[in-house]
C-alpha cells in the first residue's frame, strides 16, 4: 500500500535555474538527482522535486511542510531571516503571531510560512498543531 512508501513533494517552477539559487543557496538543500525533467533534494528521510511547468504559481494553499524539532525551530527561522526569507502571515482563529512567527495559546507549538519564487507556500512547523 502506499502508506507504506515515502513520498515526494513536487514544486513546479516557471524558471528552474532561478528556484534552484532559491532552494539551493538560500534553504540550503543539495542536488540529489537532476534530469531534463527537474532537480530532486534529499530532505531528511524524504525528496523535493522541482521541476518546469506552466502551471506553475497557481496554487495558493501550503504545497509542503518541514517538521523540525521544537528546539530546533528558532535556529532554523533565524538561518531562513539570514537567507533574506520573509514569513506570510494570515488570519486564522487562534492563531498569534510575533515578527512573522505564528503560535497558539495554550500549545507547544511554532510555525511559520513563507513562498518561493513562483509563489509555493512552504511551511516550517515545530510541535503539535
Amino acid at each position: 500500500m502506499l502508506s507504506q512508501h515515502t513520498p515526494v513533494a513536487t514544486l513546479p517552477t516557471r524558471d528552474l535555474a532561478k528556484a534552484r539559487a532559491f532552494y539551493e543557496d538560500r534553504l540550503g538543500f543539495t542536488p540529489e538527482r537532476e534530469s531534463v525533467a527537474g532537480v530532486s533534494y534529499k530532505s531528511g528521510d524524504a525528496m523535493v522535486f522541482v521541476y518546469q511547468s506552466e502551471y506553475a504559481g497557481t496554487n495558493k494553499a501550503t504545497a509542503v511542510s518541514f517538521d523540525v524539532p521544537l528546539a530546533a525551530f528558532d535556529d532554523e527561522v533565524q538561518a531562513l531571516r539570514q537567507k533574506g526569507v520573509s514569513f506570510m502571515t494570515f488570519e486564522a482563529e487562534g492563531l498569534e503571531w510575533n515578527e512573522g512567527v505564528a503560535s497558539m495559546t495554550g500549545e507547544d507549538m511554532k510555525s511559520v510560512w513563507f513562498a518561493d519564487p513562483d509563489g509555493n507556500v512552504i511551511n516550517v512547523s515545530a510541535g503539535e498543531m
